[in-house]
Protein backbone atom coordinates (compact mmCIF):
# COMPACT_ATOMS: atom_id res chain seq x y z
CA UNK A 1 0.00 0.00 0.00
CA UNK A 2 3.20 2.47 -0.43
CA UNK A 3 2.11 3.57 -3.64
CA UNK A 4 -1.44 4.41 -2.43
CA UNK A 5 -1.62 8.21 -1.56
CA UNK A 6 -3.40 8.41 2.05
CA UNK A 7 -7.08 9.30 0.68
CA UNK A 8 -6.34 5.67 -1.41
CA UNK A 9 -5.18 3.71 1.84
CA UNK A 10 -8.01 5.08 3.83
CA UNK A 11 -10.61 4.11 1.34
CA UNK A 12 -8.85 0.25 1.07
CA UNK A 13 -8.76 0.22 4.77
CA UNK A 14 -12.47 1.10 5.24
CA UNK A 15 -13.63 -1.25 2.24
CA UNK A 16 -12.04 -4.11 4.73
CA UNK A 17 -14.57 -3.81 6.94
CA UNK A 18 -17.22 -5.39 5.59
CA UNK A 19 -20.07 -4.48 8.07
CA UNK A 20 -19.16 -0.74 7.50
CA UNK A 21 -19.25 -0.55 3.99
CA UNK A 22 -23.00 -2.44 4.32
CA UNK A 23 -23.75 0.18 6.22
CA UNK A 24 -22.63 2.60 3.93
CA UNK A 25 -24.63 1.44 0.94
CA UNK A 26 -27.80 1.60 3.38
CA UNK A 27 -27.66 5.05 4.17
CA UNK A 28 -26.92 5.71 0.42
CA UNK A 29 -29.98 3.97 -0.52
CA UNK A 30 -31.92 5.58 2.05
CA UNK A 31 -30.70 8.96 0.61
CA UNK A 32 -31.49 8.13 -2.35
CA UNK A 33 -35.27 7.16 -1.56
CA UNK A 34 -35.35 10.50 0.35
CA UNK A 35 -34.47 12.62 -2.54
CA UNK A 36 -36.64 10.80 -4.87
CA UNK A 37 -39.90 11.23 -2.71
CA UNK A 38 -42.69 12.39 -4.18
CA UNK A 39 -41.51 10.24 -7.16
CA UNK A 40 -41.77 6.50 -5.48
CA UNK A 41 -44.13 7.46 -2.86
CA UNK A 42 -47.63 5.45 -3.03
CA UNK A 43 -48.84 8.94 -1.50
CA UNK A 44 -47.31 11.88 -4.13
CA UNK A 45 -49.66 14.35 -2.15
CA UNK A 46 -48.08 17.44 -0.29
CA UNK A 47 -46.61 16.54 2.84
CA UNK A 48 -48.40 12.91 2.30
CA UNK A 49 -51.38 13.99 3.89
CA UNK A 50 -54.19 12.73 1.76
CA UNK A 51 -56.92 11.58 4.20
CA UNK A 52 -59.12 8.67 4.12
CA UNK A 53 -60.57 8.83 7.56
CA UNK A 54 -62.30 5.14 7.26
CA UNK A 55 -59.73 3.86 6.31
CA UNK A 56 -57.87 4.65 9.73
CA UNK A 57 -55.72 1.97 10.97
CA UNK A 58 -55.17 -0.38 8.80
CA UNK A 59 -53.12 -3.62 8.91
CA UNK A 60 -49.62 -3.59 7.03
CA UNK A 61 -50.83 -5.33 3.67
CA UNK A 62 -54.16 -4.39 3.75
CA UNK A 63 -56.31 -4.10 0.06
CA UNK A 64 -59.27 -1.74 -0.73
CA UNK A 65 -61.68 -1.14 -3.71
CA UNK A 66 -61.16 2.46 -4.22
CA UNK A 67 -63.11 5.08 -6.22
CA UNK A 68 -61.44 7.80 -7.73
CA UNK A 69 -63.78 10.77 -8.80
CA UNK A 70 -61.60 13.83 -10.45
CA UNK A 71 -62.38 17.08 -8.35
CA UNK A 72 -64.67 19.72 -9.22
CA UNK A 73 -62.02 22.68 -8.91
CA UNK A 74 -58.93 22.81 -10.99
CA UNK A 75 -55.42 21.54 -10.17
CA UNK A 76 -52.31 23.01 -11.58
CA UNK A 77 -49.87 20.24 -13.24
CA UNK A 78 -46.23 20.69 -11.49
CA UNK A 79 -43.06 19.93 -13.48
CA UNK A 80 -41.58 16.62 -12.08
CA UNK A 81 -38.39 18.61 -10.34
CA UNK A 82 -41.27 20.74 -8.22
CA UNK A 83 -42.97 17.13 -7.69
CA UNK A 84 -39.79 15.91 -6.54
CA UNK A 85 -39.46 18.73 -3.87
CA UNK A 86 -42.93 19.11 -3.14
CA UNK A 87 -45.48 16.78 -4.26
CA UNK A 88 -48.65 16.89 -6.49
CA UNK A 89 -51.64 18.01 -5.36
CA UNK A 90 -54.21 15.61 -6.03
CA UNK A 91 -56.62 15.39 -8.97
CA UNK A 92 -58.95 13.15 -7.19
CA UNK A 93 -60.79 12.66 -4.44
CA UNK A 94 -60.66 8.73 -3.59
CA UNK A 95 -63.32 7.42 -1.52
CA UNK A 96 -62.89 3.38 -0.19
CA UNK A 97 -66.16 1.23 -1.70
CA UNK A 98 -67.33 -2.63 -1.30
CA UNK A 99 -69.04 -2.56 -4.82
CA UNK A 100 -71.07 -0.41 -7.05
CA UNK A 101 -73.01 -0.27 -10.02
CA UNK A 102 -73.43 1.78 -13.19
CA UNK A 103 -76.94 3.76 -13.40
CA UNK A 104 -76.81 6.02 -17.06
CA UNK A 105 -74.59 8.82 -16.21
CA UNK A 106 -74.38 8.09 -12.46
CA UNK A 107 -72.91 5.48 -10.32
CA UNK A 108 -74.26 3.79 -7.52
CA UNK A 109 -71.44 3.20 -4.81
CA UNK A 110 -71.29 1.13 -1.28
CA UNK A 111 -69.54 3.37 0.76
CA UNK A 112 -66.98 1.72 3.23
CA UNK A 113 -67.56 3.34 6.53
CA UNK A 114 -65.75 0.56 8.61
CA UNK A 115 -64.98 -2.79 9.43
CA UNK A 116 -68.22 -3.29 11.50
CA UNK A 117 -70.74 -1.10 9.97
CA UNK A 118 -72.81 -1.89 6.73
CA UNK A 119 -72.01 0.38 3.74
CA UNK A 120 -73.50 3.91 3.05
CA UNK A 121 -75.19 3.66 -0.81
CA UNK A 122 -74.27 6.97 -2.50
CA UNK A 123 -74.58 8.17 -5.92
CA UNK A 124 -72.01 9.83 -8.19
CA UNK A 125 -72.65 12.01 -11.14
CA UNK A 126 -69.70 10.42 -13.79
CA UNK A 127 -70.13 11.29 -17.58
CA UNK A 128 -68.52 9.31 -19.83
CA UNK A 129 -66.71 5.80 -19.07
CA UNK A 130 -64.51 4.57 -16.62
CA UNK A 131 -62.65 1.71 -15.53
CA UNK A 132 -62.17 -0.92 -13.37
CA UNK A 133 -59.25 -3.00 -12.67
CA UNK A 134 -55.90 -3.07 -10.46
CA UNK A 135 -54.65 0.47 -12.00
CA UNK A 136 -55.77 3.77 -11.21
CA UNK A 137 -57.29 5.84 -14.21
CA UNK A 138 -56.02 8.11 -16.06
CA UNK A 139 -56.12 12.00 -15.62
CA UNK A 140 -59.56 13.31 -15.84
CA UNK A 141 -61.19 10.00 -14.97
CA UNK A 142 -63.02 8.10 -12.89
CA UNK A 143 -62.68 4.59 -12.39
CA UNK A 144 -62.92 1.61 -9.72
CA UNK A 145 -59.35 0.26 -8.72
CA UNK A 146 -57.32 -1.99 -6.33
CA UNK A 147 -55.21 -0.27 -3.75
CA UNK A 148 -52.84 -2.06 -0.99
CA UNK A 149 -51.53 -0.25 2.13
CA UNK A 150 -47.87 -2.26 1.99
CA UNK A 151 -47.37 -0.42 5.38
CA UNK A 152 -50.98 -0.27 6.38
CA UNK A 153 -52.77 3.29 7.37
CA UNK A 154 -52.08 5.80 10.62
CA UNK A 155 -54.82 6.83 12.59
CA UNK A 156 -55.89 9.92 10.12
CA UNK A 157 -56.27 6.89 7.20
CA UNK A 158 -52.90 7.96 5.92
CA UNK A 159 -50.34 6.12 3.82
CA UNK A 160 -47.74 4.97 6.30
CA UNK A 161 -45.06 4.27 3.94
CA UNK A 162 -45.58 7.22 1.96
CA UNK A 163 -44.99 9.00 5.82
CA UNK A 164 -42.09 7.31 6.30
CA UNK A 165 -40.49 8.16 3.34
CA UNK A 166 -41.38 11.43 3.62
CA UNK A 167 -39.75 11.21 7.29
CA UNK A 168 -36.45 9.90 5.79
CA UNK A 169 -36.14 13.09 4.05
CA UNK A 170 -36.46 15.24 7.34
CA UNK A 171 -34.32 12.88 9.34
CA UNK A 172 -31.26 13.18 6.86
CA UNK A 173 -31.84 16.96 5.99
CA UNK A 174 -31.77 17.52 9.78
CA UNK A 175 -28.39 15.73 10.09
CA UNK A 176 -26.40 17.37 6.91
CA UNK A 177 -27.16 21.06 7.98
CA UNK A 178 -26.43 20.61 11.48
CA UNK A 179 -23.07 18.91 11.16
CA UNK A 180 -22.49 21.10 8.39
CA UNK A 181 -23.46 24.50 10.78
CA UNK A 182 -21.64 22.43 14.46
CA UNK A 183 -18.67 21.91 11.23
CA UNK A 184 -18.23 25.23 10.58
CA UNK A 185 -18.73 26.83 14.02
CA UNK A 186 -16.60 23.61 15.76
CA UNK A 187 -13.43 24.26 13.43
CA UNK A 188 -13.42 27.61 13.26
CA UNK A 189 -13.52 28.33 17.20
CA UNK A 190 -11.73 24.93 18.09
CA UNK A 191 -8.31 25.68 15.40
CA UNK A 192 -8.41 29.90 16.78
CA UNK A 193 -8.61 28.73 20.16
CA UNK A 194 -5.70 25.77 19.85
CA UNK A 195 -3.39 27.96 17.32
CA UNK A 196 -3.16 31.46 19.56
CA UNK A 197 -3.74 29.98 22.61
CA UNK A 198 -3.08 32.63 25.58
CA UNK A 199 -6.72 34.99 26.76
CA UNK A 200 -8.06 33.81 23.19
CA UNK A 201 -7.93 29.72 24.43
CA UNK A 202 -8.79 30.89 27.86
CA UNK A 203 -12.11 33.14 26.66
CA UNK A 204 -13.06 30.67 24.32
CA UNK A 205 -12.20 27.06 26.29
CA UNK A 206 -14.73 29.02 29.15
CA UNK A 207 -17.53 29.27 26.77
CA UNK A 208 -16.79 25.53 25.70
CA UNK A 209 -17.06 24.44 29.47
CA UNK A 210 -20.30 26.55 29.81
CA UNK A 211 -22.05 24.87 27.07
CA UNK A 212 -20.44 21.63 27.27
CA UNK A 213 -21.89 21.86 31.19
CA UNK A 214 -25.29 22.02 29.30
CA UNK A 215 -27.62 18.65 28.50
CA UNK A 216 -28.15 18.42 24.67
CA UNK A 217 -31.75 18.30 24.62
CA UNK A 218 -32.45 20.67 27.19
CA UNK A 219 -29.61 23.04 24.91
CA UNK A 220 -31.97 22.56 21.63
CA UNK A 221 -35.27 23.07 23.85
CA UNK A 222 -33.86 26.43 25.14
CA UNK A 223 -33.02 27.79 21.61
CA UNK A 224 -36.46 26.37 19.58
CA UNK A 225 -37.95 28.52 22.09
CA UNK A 226 -35.56 31.30 21.26
CA UNK A 227 -36.13 30.95 17.55
CA UNK A 228 -39.67 29.33 17.04
CA UNK A 229 -41.01 25.89 15.93
CA UNK A 230 -40.21 24.76 12.67
CA UNK A 231 -37.53 22.54 10.39
CA UNK A 232 -35.01 25.73 9.59
CA UNK A 233 -35.22 26.49 13.10
CA UNK A 234 -34.47 22.82 14.33
CA UNK A 235 -31.19 22.59 11.64
CA UNK A 236 -30.01 25.64 13.46
CA UNK A 237 -31.14 24.35 17.27
CA UNK A 238 -29.22 21.35 16.36
CA UNK A 239 -26.45 22.49 14.74
CA UNK A 240 -25.76 25.35 17.79
CA UNK A 241 -25.69 22.46 20.39
CA UNK A 242 -22.93 20.47 18.79
CA UNK A 243 -20.12 22.48 17.89
CA UNK A 244 -18.57 22.35 20.93
CA UNK A 245 -17.70 18.73 20.84
CA UNK A 246 -16.05 19.80 17.41
CA UNK A 247 -14.43 22.59 18.73
CA UNK A 248 -12.44 20.81 21.60
CA UNK A 249 -11.58 18.05 19.51
CA UNK A 250 -10.14 20.64 17.12
CA UNK A 251 -8.58 22.09 19.44
CA UNK A 252 -6.80 19.76 20.93
CA UNK A 253 -5.43 18.50 17.60
CA UNK A 254 -4.03 22.42 16.58
CA UNK A 255 -2.42 22.75 20.03
CA UNK A 256 -0.27 19.00 19.10
CA UNK A 257 0.80 20.10 15.42
CA UNK A 258 1.12 23.83 15.98
CA UNK A 259 4.80 23.32 17.40
CA UNK A 260 5.79 20.83 14.00
CA UNK A 261 8.77 21.09 11.73
CA UNK A 262 6.55 21.77 8.73
CA UNK A 263 4.49 24.52 10.65
CA UNK A 264 7.37 26.20 11.87
CA UNK A 265 8.58 25.78 7.95
CA UNK A 266 5.59 27.76 6.88
CA UNK A 267 6.16 30.85 9.38
CA UNK A 268 9.62 30.65 8.42
CA UNK A 269 8.53 31.42 5.06
CA UNK A 270 6.38 34.25 5.59
CA UNK A 271 2.77 32.50 5.18
CA UNK A 272 0.37 34.44 7.55
CA UNK A 273 -1.53 32.38 10.41
CA UNK A 274 -4.72 32.06 8.30
CA UNK A 275 -2.97 29.81 5.25
CA UNK A 276 -0.80 28.08 8.34
CA UNK A 277 -4.07 27.01 9.55
CA UNK A 278 -6.38 26.14 6.48
CA UNK A 279 -3.55 24.56 4.25
CA UNK A 280 -1.01 22.37 6.78
CA UNK A 281 -2.90 22.09 9.62
CA UNK A 282 -6.55 21.07 9.14
CA UNK A 283 -5.71 18.88 6.34
CA UNK A 284 -3.82 17.02 8.61
CA UNK A 285 -6.58 16.89 11.21
CA UNK A 286 -9.41 15.47 8.70
CA UNK A 287 -9.59 12.19 9.79
CA UNK A 288 -10.57 12.78 12.97
CA UNK A 289 -13.35 15.43 11.89
CA UNK A 290 -14.75 13.51 9.45
CA UNK A 291 -15.61 10.74 12.38
CA UNK A 292 -16.64 13.15 14.75
CA UNK A 293 -19.06 14.51 12.10
CA UNK A 294 -20.51 10.71 11.41
CA UNK A 295 -21.22 10.05 14.62
CA UNK A 296 -22.58 14.21 15.13
CA UNK A 297 -24.89 12.94 11.78
CA UNK A 298 -26.17 10.02 14.20
CA UNK A 299 -26.49 12.29 16.99
CA UNK A 300 -28.35 14.96 15.14
CA UNK A 301 -30.74 12.46 13.43
CA UNK A 302 -32.21 11.58 17.71
CA UNK A 303 -32.21 15.03 18.42
CA UNK A 304 -34.92 15.74 15.81
CA UNK A 305 -36.54 12.37 16.88
CA UNK A 306 -36.44 13.91 20.25
CA UNK A 307 -37.48 17.16 19.44
CA UNK A 308 -40.71 16.04 17.14
CA UNK A 309 -41.89 13.69 19.81
CA UNK A 310 -41.92 16.60 22.35
CA UNK A 311 -43.48 19.08 19.96
CA UNK A 312 -41.12 21.01 19.42
CA UNK A 313 -39.86 20.09 15.53
CA UNK A 314 -41.45 20.02 12.60
CA UNK A 315 -44.99 20.56 12.63
CA UNK A 316 -47.85 18.74 11.55
CA UNK A 317 -48.80 18.05 8.37
CA UNK A 318 -45.14 17.36 8.00
CA UNK A 319 -43.84 14.06 8.27
CA UNK A 320 -41.55 13.15 10.71
CA UNK A 321 -40.19 9.65 12.49
CA UNK A 322 -40.79 11.61 16.04
CA UNK A 323 -44.19 13.22 15.48
CA UNK A 324 -44.94 9.65 14.14
CA UNK A 325 -43.95 8.14 17.59
CA UNK A 326 -45.85 10.55 19.19
CA UNK A 327 -48.95 9.88 17.74
CA UNK A 328 -49.06 6.58 17.63
CA UNK A 329 -47.21 5.35 20.92
CA UNK A 330 -50.48 4.97 22.53
CA UNK A 331 -51.61 1.38 20.22
CA UNK A 332 -48.12 0.02 21.25
CA UNK A 333 -50.42 -1.80 24.34
CA UNK A 334 -53.26 -2.11 22.02
CA UNK A 335 -53.59 -3.76 18.65
CA UNK A 336 -51.29 -1.75 16.50
CA UNK A 337 -48.28 -1.15 17.45
CA UNK A 338 -46.96 -1.34 14.12
CA UNK A 339 -47.76 2.10 14.10
CA UNK A 340 -45.35 3.39 16.37
CA UNK A 341 -42.82 -0.17 15.87
CA UNK A 342 -42.20 1.25 12.29
CA UNK A 343 -40.92 4.69 13.03
CA UNK A 344 -38.67 3.62 15.59
CA UNK A 345 -37.32 0.82 13.57
CA UNK A 346 -36.00 3.53 11.24
CA UNK A 347 -34.88 5.88 13.71
CA UNK A 348 -32.52 2.94 15.12
CA UNK A 349 -31.73 1.68 11.97
CA UNK A 350 -30.26 4.99 10.23
CA UNK A 351 -28.53 5.58 13.57
CA UNK A 352 -26.70 2.55 13.63
CA UNK A 353 -25.68 2.30 10.16
CA UNK A 354 -24.46 5.88 10.73
CA UNK A 355 -22.60 4.51 13.81
CA UNK A 356 -21.14 1.63 12.14
CA UNK A 357 -19.66 3.90 9.15
CA UNK A 358 -17.22 5.89 12.43
CA UNK A 359 -16.08 2.88 13.72
CA UNK A 360 -15.20 1.87 9.90
CA UNK A 361 -13.86 5.73 9.85
CA UNK A 362 -11.69 5.23 13.04
CA UNK A 363 -10.32 2.50 11.90
CA UNK A 364 -9.57 3.76 8.06
CA UNK A 365 -8.05 6.53 9.72
CA UNK A 366 -5.79 4.85 12.45
CA UNK A 367 -7.40 7.24 15.09
CA UNK A 368 -7.09 6.21 18.92
CA UNK A 369 -10.29 5.64 20.74
CA UNK A 370 -9.39 7.76 23.74
CA UNK A 371 -8.25 10.64 21.42
CA UNK A 372 -12.15 11.19 20.33
CA UNK A 373 -15.24 10.65 21.95
CA UNK A 374 -18.01 9.15 20.52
Amino acid sequence: MTDLSPSQRTWKTFKRNKIAVAALIFIVATIVIAILGYLIMPDSTPMANNMTIQLSIKKPGSEFMMLRLPKTEPVDTVNIFNKMLFGQPSFYRDIPITGYRLKKDSIIADEYIGAEDKPEKKAYYVPGTGRYGLKAPAIGGWGAFRKTFWLGTDVYGRDLLSRLILGSRVSLAVGLMSVIISMLLGVTIGAVAGYFGGWIDAALSWLMNILWSLPALLLVIAISFALGKGLWQIFIAVGLSMWVEVARLVRGQVMSLKQVEYVEAARSLGFNNTRIITKHILPNIIGPILVLASSNFASAILLEAGLSFLGFGAQPPMPTWGSMIKEHYGYIVMDSPYLAILPGVAIMLLVYAFNLVTVGLRDAFDIKSQSTRF
